[in-house]
């Protein structure tokens, strides 16, 4: 069962992953480390949020990771990421990833094949035509976000490019999300981004935020030792809830308080 957390409360649960040996902080971006923003390639981390990443990723033993739905390239743009970085990256929803160290071009696979720009070509009319609506290119698929738009809009456009890929791309997944409707190639999720974490930095505990759909998804693999923390409402299997990305930046800020404490 989902229980809030009012910064400035001690969780048990929160203070036990603090002092796990190997730990991975792992954040969706969109409504978790950013607030939902009408441009999507205006959204940033809020500087709170930003400053505890940081503090993190500098600690003995701890990594920091963004697992995102965007794709490589837009996700290191709105995370205002560097080759440099100690932040890890996952990119739409597991299908690619850049590590620590790794070559910046390495993440930036190319589509499998020439569907992807089939699906663009046929979708792109249908989204043109409805105010408010836009067409998000992504590695392995698209993206169609509403957020200027009114529900009704919404509706009919996702109705109709529903009907589109159901009829000439029947195999893409499909994934339904805060103002937006996706499609991609591959099937990866989130759960594989968690897998992919937990054995790569050789994790001990992960702490995984999310406020979507798709970030369930990681939240029901997490393991026994793990913290799911849910942003907003909706059904999950987060143990943790909070209401808005500023708490999120408080909770990191008592997670960075404690393991400093348990590392000394």
């Amino acid at each position: 069962m989902t229980r809030p957390w009012t910064p400035g409360t001690a969780d048990d649960d929160l203070s036990a992953l603090a002092a796990t040996p190997r730990l991975v902080v792992a954040l969706d971006f969109d409504g978790t480390a950013s607030p939902l923003v009408p441009d999507p390639m205006a959204a940033r981390a809020l500087p709170e949020v930003a400053a505890q990443v940081e503090r993190l990723a500098a600690l003995p033993d701890t990594v920091v990771a963004y697992v995102s739905g965007r794709s490589m390239h837009d996700l290191r743009v709105i995370t205002e990421h560097t080759d440099d970085s100690a932040i890890a990256l996952a990119g739409s929803h597991g299908a690619q990833y850049w590590f620590p160290g790794d070559d910046a071009d390495a993440a930036h696979d190319a589509a499998e094949d020439g569907t992807r720009e089939e699906l663009w070509a046929a979708a792109k009319p249908i989204i043109e035509r409805y105010e408010g609506a836009e067409f998000e290119p992504k590695t392995f698929g698209m993206g169609v976000h509403t957020r200027r738009a009114d529900r009704e809009t919404e509706e009919r456009v996702f109705a109709e490019i529903d009907a589109l890929v159901a009829e000439r791309f029947p195999h893409w997944r499909r994934r339904a999300g805060h103002r937006v409707l996706e499609f991609s190639s591959r099937t990866e999720g989130k759960d594989a981004a968690m897998a992919a974490l937990r054995e790569r930095f050789d994790a001990t505990g992960i702490l995984f935020a999310g406020d979507d759909v798709t970030d369930e998804d990681a939240m029901r693999v997490l393991q026994p030792g793990d913290l799911g923390v849910r942003v907003g409402p909706g059904e999950s299997a987060a143990a943790l809830r909070v209401d808005t990305p500023q708490q999120i930046a408080a909770l990191l800020e008592a997670l960075a308080d404690e393991r400093t404490s348990a590392q000394q």
